[in-house]
Order: C-alpha cells, then sequence, then structure tokens
C-alpha cells in the first residue's frame, strides 16, 4: 500500500494526497541526471568557454552558450530537489518552495527558448544561406540572450521575495507547496 499524506495548513488548504512511495525513486533518477547532467554539461561549459571555438564566435554559438548555461544551472538546482524528496523538515520545503521550484522552471523555459532561437537561427541559415540576416549578428544575439535572461530572472526574483514577504504560517508539515502561498503569490500566479 502506497504512503500517502494529507495535510492542512493553517490557512484551511489541503494537499492533495501525495504517494511518497516514489520518492526513492526520484531521488535515485535526479542523483543520477544530476551527476550525468554536472559531468557533460561542465565539460561542454569549458569546451565553449575556455577550448579552441572561443576565438570563432557566431549567433549559433552565442546561443549555445546559453543553453549549455541554462541546463547546468538546471543541474545545479537538483540536489535541493532531491532534498525536498528526501526530507521531511519545514525548512527544507520552505527552500524548495522558494529557490528549488522557481529555479527548475527558470531553466526549463530558459532551454526551451534558447533552444527557439537555435531553430530559428537555423531557418534563417536555410532560407538565406549566402547572406546573413539582421537576426543572425552577434551583437543581436547578444541582445536577445540577455533580454531573455532578464525578462525571466525578474518574475522568479519577484516570486522569491514575495514568497518570503508574504509567507504564510505553517502549522504542520505539508507535503506541497500551496501551504506556503498567501494571497499575494497567488495573485503573482494569476498574473
Amino acid at each position: 500500500m502506497a504512503d500517502t499524506i494529507n495535510v492542512t495548513s493553517s490557512s484551511n488548504q489541503t494537499c492533495d494526497a501525495v504517494n511518497t512511495s516514489a520518492y526513492p525513486f526520484f531521488m535515485l533518477v535526479y542523483s543520477l541526471v544530476f551527476l550525468v547532467g554536472l559531468i557533460l554539461n561542465g565539460f561542454i561549459m569549458k569546451f565553449h568557454f575556455c577550448g579552441a571555438q572561443q576565438r570563432a564566435s557566431s549567433s549559433l554559438k552565442i546561443y549555445l552558450k546559453n543553453l549549455t548555461a541554462a541546463d547546468f544551472l538546471l543541474c545545479l538546482s537538483l540536489p535541493l530537489r532531491i532534498t525536498h524528496y528526501a526530507s521531511s523538515s519545514v525548512i527544507i520545503r520552505q527552500l524548495y518552495c522558494s529557490f528549488g521550484a522557481c529555479a527548475i522552471f527558470l531553466n526549463m523555459y530558459a532551454s526551451i527558448i534558447f533552444m527557439g532561437y537555435i531553430a530559428a537561427n537555423r531557418y534563417l541559415k536555410i532560407i538565406q544561406p549566402s547572406g546573413t540576416h539582421i537576426l543572425q549578428t552577434e551583437k543581436t544575439a547578444h541582445i536577445i540572450s540577455i533580454i531573455t535572461w532578464v525578462f525571466l530572472l525578474v518574475p522568479t526574483v519577484t516570486y522569491t521575495i514575495l514568497f518570503f514577504i508574504t509567507q504564510t504560517p505553517v502549522t504542520s508539515n505539508p507535503s506541497c507547496c500551496d501551504p506556503f502561498f498567501s494571497e499575494s503569490i497567488k495573485l503573482f500566479f494569476t498574473i
């Protein structure tokens, strides 16, 4: 029979029943992804930033560097998720709900967006094989990358600050993040 937890916070929010029997499997998978991802992304980052490819730059390489950075940051956020599954501490859950969850989503969205930029870059290269479109220049790629990171980081930082400023006191040990959310955070999610 699966272990389930149903928790109510002081604001009468109830977490759905959580099947904790899968947690050891999740911890194992995330640990393997962390180790393999850290090694491979570290190697690729060293290649991009310290290797012979440093002298030749293009918009594609700029997007690839940003994609690698997003994947590397995702790998660095996995230990908090693993700890979240391993521990029943309220402090660990608060850290996960404030930093861990938003870091995973930030890096997931960054990876998706930079893969989209790479696809658009390749498309432009196919339709204009002899020329360079304005969106394929290095300067434009740098500007697009900076705007993308700012666009993704502003809501993440805002969420984290709001989480700690308006955090709801929890009387029990919740298995999900909902009991920690104040009305301001819920409003932030709807926007």
